[in-house]
């Protein structure tokens, strides 16, 4: 137990989750003695990105930078804002309907509250909303991303569980979608009661302009889905020819990509890429750690007396994974827990589509779970909004989605209707 002890310590001061996992697994073969083992670290460091399937994650940064710097974001929220802006709390509408179009490009909910705070934030408080609840939309809005595809956490969770990643992507399409639209029913709500500011209405042909205007941004994730759904690409070819069309409408559509900017844009993925194939290296030497001390199998055993009904399972997969989500971010959360909690999955004969999408739903939640909800750090520091006013008005989005999580994990066509029906 002396791994887990310095597990948890080196978390509670707060050391960054891929340097806890490599530092714990080095401090317990020293403290073990067997120094052997050290001649087999870097093999295990290699092995735990040496997968074609994770090709797919650097590809896709690269895409999120390129549409980025091709001024997507911007387009994509004056289509929405033309679209609803008009409603009562129109721009809080705008906000979630943004985010469900960024988040079928980026992929990242960190990266979309970073990037949406800064541009939301300010716009909403002009409109007449307070700053806190316009970081709080924000921060909520963003959980769209890790669950409408493509997502980097789906693409980790297929390959540690050996599902299809393609599969994965379609069955986060209506779970994407409900979450969406159960934020939007509780911002009518939350304008009703509070009377929300509106903007003018938009003019037809205005409406129409805008949307063939932002039509060539919405192709790239179009191009993703359809090409894997149709057989033409696999999801690391998908991801390339993302990357080549994201460049062909910066360049020759929009015009906004310039030369000048590609030094930026390869830095930013390349940033992005290392922190996550840095998390995934550390997690697996981690893993194989944890093995030497049989904890997975001990924590199988301990759950499979608890209960024999899948139902009970899946609430204390769900109730373990919100506890968890408080101290280790969603990334960490996945790979750290998935070789636990695999065979109990096939034990209780649970689809594990469905389990994959509960999962990465929940393990997303975490962002805004407070203390450590890396979606509230962004925001907060991003939206210049304190933490405390900040949680107050995140509570009742938090709650919407967990509600969600709720419908998402017992009735399990939300999640494996869609891919059976398109990819049998």
């Amino acid at each position: 137990m002396v791994i887990l002890l310095i597990f948890f310590a080196l978390l509670a001061i707060q050391i960054p989750i891929a340097l806890v996992l490599g530092i714990t697994s080095v401090a317990y073969i020293g403290l073990d003695g067997n120094m052997v083992l050290f001649n087999n670290v870097p093999q295990r460091l290699y092995s735990g990105v040496e997968s074609f399937s994770l090709l797919a994650i650097p590809l896709f940064m690269l895409a999120g930078e390129l549409m980025n710097s091709a001024g997507i974001t911007g387009r994509l929220i004056d289509f929405s804002k033309k679209l609803v802006g008009h409603f009562r709390g129109g721009l809080a509408y705008v906000n979630i309907i943004a985010n469900m179009f960024l988040a079928s490009i980026l992929g990242s909910a960190t990266a979309q509250t970073a990037m949406m705070s800064r541009i939301m934030v300010p716009e909403m408080e002009k409109e007449g909303y307070s700053r806190s609840f316009a970081a709080a939309t924000t921060a909520s809005a963003a959980l769209l991303g890790p669950i409408i595809p493509p997502s980097m956490l789906f693409i980790i969770y297929s390959v540690g569980s050996g599902v299809s990643i393609g599969k994965m992507f379609i069955a986060g399409i209506i779970p994407g979608l409900l979450l969406a639209a159960a934020f939007i029913l509780l911002i009518a709500y939350l304008g009703y009661k509070h009377s929300f500011p509106r903007s003018e209405k938009a003019l037809w042909k205005e409406i129409v302009s805008s949307f063939f205007k932002v039509l060539p941004a919405l192709s790239v994730p179009a191009v993703i889905v359809g090409g894997i759904l149709s057989g033409i690409f696999t999801t690391t070819e998908s991801a390339a020819f993302a990357c080549f069309l994201a460049i062909l409408i910066g360049f020759f559509v929009y015009r906004d990509l310039k030369i000048k900017h590609f030094p930026k844009i390869l830095v930013g993925a390349t940033i992005s890429t290392s922190a996550v194939t840095l998390l995934i290296s550390t997690a697996n030497l981690f893993g194989w750690v944890m093995a030497f001390e049989q904890i997975p199998q001990k924590i199988v055993e301990f759950m499979g007396t608890l209960t024999s009904s899948p139902f009970v399972f899946l609430l204390l997969v769900n109730l373990f994974l919100l506890l968890i989500g408080i101290i280790m971010d969603e990334m960490a959360v996945l790979i750290v827990l998935l070789p636990i909690f695999m065979p109990l999955v096939h034990a209780f004969e649970i689809d594990p589509i469905h389990f994959g999408v509960i999962v990465c739903l929940n393990a997303t939640i975490g962002l805004l779970t407070p203390p450590v909800g890396a979606g509230l750090f962004i925001a907060s520091a991003v939206g210049e909004v304190k933490f405390e006013t900040l949680i107050r008005s995140v509570v009742p989005f938090l709650i919407v989605a967990l509600v969600i999580l709720f419908l998402v994990t017992y009735w399990s066509p939300l999640t494996t209707w869609l891919p059976n029906k398109l990819m049998e």
